[in-house]
């Protein structure tokens, strides 16, 4: 269930206005969103603070933040103290590429196996336990790791990773060891035909009542970013892979091909369908959780 939410612009008069404080991710899944925030300009306007996406999370959650990605299901916790911004988002429609389950063995097989999560990321997290339990139908052990393969991998039968360590660990790992790579994007899309997004753009609601122009800005730079490095991503794949251990043809695919960065009616459906399944008081939130968007 979705709504829109208008903010009055607050009457308090302000002396001195502050940069808003905007989270970003230390992901190249990330990259398209912010790298065009320096063409245009915008970046000057933005107190940008950078972290993975757990620190991210607790930052915005508690107001440290006042905008910036946040992990669905953090989100979906904190849904009463915050406010989607449409049209933008970290997402798949099918292969994500970047949020993975490495196995020594088949899916099937994992059943009171050992299975280590990597420690950064929430939501890919959870999903991963949701899909091996109500899609595969077993039952594994699970253990907390830092997220390096050959240390996740060490005591136990598979793992879960994202981002950048995903990225790499299929490409690079995972063939080495004999692993069987299943991406968790691909395996919430073949179970439901719909997208998943994994994380959401939010900004706190205290935030946008004060100044909810400022909100709507940074907003309309985020978009603007996204638009221009993806109007030009062979340039941006070319410029990331002089700094980045993946060539430039494999960053153009995973930016154009498996990621999604839209949040329209589809991915509302999807993250509606995801609160469906794993909503309850154990969770955090409802499974009717209401997602509240910024009315633009």
């Amino acid at each position: 269930m979705t709504e829109s939410l208008v903010a009055e612009p607050s009457s308090e008069l302000r002396v001195r206005r502050r940069r808003p404080r905007v989270g970003h991710i230390r992901f190249l899944n990330c990259l398209p969103l912010f790298w065009g925030l320096a063409r245009t300009g915008s970046l000057l306007d933005l107190d940008l603070r950078t972290d993975n996406p757990d620190g991210l999370n607790d930052a915005l959650a508690a107001g440290d933040l006042d905008i910036g990605p946040i992990s669905l299901i953090e989100f979906l916790r904190h849904a009463d103290d915050l406010v989607a911004l449409p049209d933008i988002a970290v997402g798949s429609d099918g292969d994500v590429m970047s949020c993975l389950i490495l196995s020594q063995v088949p899916l099937e097989e994992l059943d009171g196996e050992r299975v280590a999560l990597g420690s950064t990321s929430r939501t890919s997290v959870r999903l991963a336990q949701l899909l091996l339990s109500e899609r595969v139908g077993v039952r594994p052990e699970y253990v907390v790791r830092d997220p390096d393969l050959p240390t996740m991998m060490a005591d136990a039968r598979a793992a879960v990773i994202i981002g950048d360590a995903a990225l790499s660990a299929a490409l690079h790992e995972a063939p080495r060891l004999g692993l069987q790579v299943h991406d968790l994007g691909r395996m919430w899309k073949e179970w439901t035909g719909l997208p998943f997004v994994f994380a959401v753009f939010a900004a706190r609601r205290e935030f946008l009542a004060q100044e909810p122009g400022l909100v709507r800005q940074v907003h309309a730079d985020l978009l603007a970013s996204r638009d221009l490095s993806l109007s030009e991503v062979t340039k941006v794949c070319e410029q990331a892979s002089q700094w980045e251990e993946f060539d430039a043809r494999t960053l153009e695919r995973y930016y154009t091909t498996a990621l999604d960065f839209s949040l329209g009616a589809r991915q509302l459906a999807g993250i509606g369908e995801f609160a469906r399944r794993v909503g309850g008081e154990a969770e955090g939130f409802p499974p009717d959780v209401t997602v509240r968007l910024l009315d633009t």
